[in-house]
């Protein structure tokens, strides 16, 4: 370990399980973690800029190798659909140290 980086999405709140269907289904990569978060961006409408006015988000962390890292950046972006009005944000940023992830192997019944 130690040559991985961590991919973050800010995204709307309901979008995040699809995105990390599609990182599964179609890139194999089960490092990730969904969580929630709540904030106002710089073009939340006027209405709900008031104090204590929130929108709720969702935010996709994903951790991949760096010599993947790119590909998976540009997957999330056009699979998040960052590129649509209001339709998040994300970062990449490198790791000092992550702990392998892995899923047990259950047998499958008959």
């Amino acid at each position: 370990m130690g040559t991985e980086k961590l991919i973050s999405c800010i995204l709307p709140k309901g979008t995040a399980m699809p995105v990390m269907k599609a990182l599964k289904e179609d890139k194999g990569i089960i490092t990730a973690n969904i969580h929630s978060a709540r904030g106002a961006g710089r073009l939340t409408p006027l209405d709900y800029r008031g104090m204590g006015e929130t929108t709720e988000k969702e935010v996709l962390d994903v951790i991949v190798d760096t010599s993947k890292a790119d590909e998976i950046f540009g997957f999330l972006y056009t699979v998040a659909e960052i590129d649509q009005p209001h339709g998040g944000l994300m970062y990449m940023q490198a790791l000092i140290r992550a702990t392998p992830y892995r899923l047990p192997e259950i047998k499958e019944e008959a």
